[in-house]
């Protein structure tokens, strides 16, 4: 009987703790940083967050005048082998969930724990577009050209590189014809998440961004607010 109440009160302070976390989460998700970024005239270089309603990307132009992607990427390695690409987006993840669970549905209790406690790789998942549109789902920002070139960075140094060069995953989990995968450094975890990376990206950039979120929401809220 003493085992099994002492069993019950670990649990308990685990789920306690559970509940704490995500009450803090959501709490700072509403709190903003760079929240009084200047805007000036230099800031005339557009991207974009874009969210399936989970997940947050960061979609950028696929080259210009001040970072070409073409030096990392290749565009025909993607099943429709197009090469006529002007964005990109990207999204840091468990490779678990993003080679296994393309659809919610397809979830398993084994893939969720693993993401969940540190027990899997990561991946980056790289989209091609030839245009980007506005919605309630994708916002556009303006940078200047160091907040720019601050946020290519970062992305750049989540992917997992051997000599430089990017390691492509070879799947067919492909979500659709225009995207790949590729390895990626560090490991999702609770307290990680896609959506903690992609604020992360922003936060790397000098741009308005949530103190700390694991939702999509937490990012766009601060950007829907007049």
């Amino acid at each position: 009987m003493k085992t099994f109440k002492k069993i019950v009160t670990y649990l308990a302070y685990v789920l306690g703790f559970f509940i704490i976390y995500l009450v803090f989460a959501t709490a700072a998700s509403y709190i903003a940083t760079n929240k009084n970024q200047a805007k000036n005239a230099n800031q005339n270089l557009s991207i974009y967050i874009k969210t399936n309603g989970v997940h947050t990307d960061l979609v950028l132009p696929f080259f210009n005048e001040t970072y070409d992607w073409r030096t990392y990427l290749n565009p025909t390695l993607t099943p429709n082998k197009r090469n006529t690409a002007q964005w990109v987006s990207f999204g840091w993840g468990d490779k678990g969930f993003y080679l296994q669970t393309p659809e919610w549905s397809d979830l398993k209790p084994s893939v969720a724990f693993k993401a969940a406690f540190w027990l899997s790789e990561s991946a980056m998942h790289v989209t091609y577009y030839d245009t980007v549109k506005v919605s309630d789902d994708c916002i556009e920002i303006k940078l200047n050209e160091q907040q720019y070139k601050q946020l290519c960075t970062f992305i750049l140094n989540r992917f997992d590189k051997n000599q430089d060069k990017l390691q492509l995953i070879n799947t067919d989990q492909n979500y659709g014809p225009n995207d790949v995968f590729y390895e990626a450094k560090g490991r999702y975890n609770l307290f990680y998440t896609c959506n903690t990376w992609a604020n992360n990206g922003l936060k790397a950039a000098g741009l308005k961004a949530a103190f700390f979120t694991l939702w999509d929401k937490g990012i766009f809220y601060h950007y829907k607010q007049k």
